[in-house]
């Protein structure tokens, strides 16, 4: 079945992932997850993408989560929303292609936590971060207890959470949340250009890369150099290597193929 409230669609070897349910400001409930999951499928399984950019439709990237859906939530359903939620942004952290998130507009609560689960922030200067959960009576429910501190910090991840507080694209690009700030017309051709920036490179060797670095952030030093040296040595199984290095003696643009 098409999705209702996820666009997917295509720039050359970028797959672009479109957050539709503007009305709402693209809020996350659980039909919009299964939405998410599948997109997720789509752009993982389609050969032709190497790189994907998650965006919003509309003056939001994603409002947070559907506070109507969970008001009314006991332990049990609330506990069931949550695995939900993580399981799609768990879907995302582990895709083995690179991921973009480009935020257009608000990225609160769960939209800050869809946000971080992809390996690149960047954001129109329209953009607002925040994980506000506990004026709600909540903890942030999507990792975002787990990820916000891996990623600015543990004293200002526990500011930020803490208090609530909503901080712009500024603030954002200051403590590290985000790599860069667009004018808003700019941020898709920005996110596009620094996609086109990884797709120029060979697409096996790019995947191994991040999963050398995910996969090394979890370990200690000595495991992930072993792994690392595990990756390094299985590009030389690939056409790509043999190209690449080709390609560079003989004095000319290499011409990846994915294989």
């Amino acid at each position: 079945p098409p999705m209702a409230f996820v666009e997917v669609s295509k720039q050359g070897h970028v797959g672009i992932v479109t957050m539709n349910r503007p009305e709402t400001l693209n809020a996350l409930s659980s039909a919009v997850f299964a939405d998410l999951l599948k997109a997720f499928d789509v752009v993982e399984n389609d050969e032709e993408i190497y790189v994907v950019v998650v965006t919003g439709a509309g003056r939001s990237f994603v409002a947070g989560a559907d506070i109507s859906e969970m008001a009314t939530m006991n332990v049990v359903e609330g506990k069931n929303f949550g695995d939900l939620g993580n399981q799609a942004m768990l879907r995302l952290e582990r895709m083995e292609k690179p991921t973009i998130a480009a935020i257009n507009g608000f990225a609160l609560g769960g939209g800050c936590e869809l946000s971080m689960a992809c390996d690149i922030r960047i954001a129109s200067e329209k953009a607002k971060f925040g994980q506000p959960e506990v004026g709600l009576g909540i903890t942030p429910g999507f990792s975002g207890t787990q990820r916000l501190p891996r990623r600015v910090g543990i004293a200002k991840a526990k500011e930020l959470i803490f208090s609530g507080k909503v901080i712009g694209a500024a603030e954002a690009e200051k403590i590290g949340l985000v790599n860069a700030v667009y004018a808003p017309e700019e941020l898709i051709p920005g996110a596009i250009a620094m996609a086109k920036s990884f797709t120029a490179n060979a697409p096996i060797a790019v995947k191994y890369s991040k999963a050398c670095i995910d996969r090394g952030m979890q370990m200690d030093i000595d495991d992930g150099i072993a792994l690392e040296n595990e990756l390094f040595a299985m590009c030389f199984a690939t056409a790509d290597q043999k190209e690449g290095m080709g390609a560079f003696l003989e004095k000319r643009p290499a011409a990846f193929r994915n294989k």
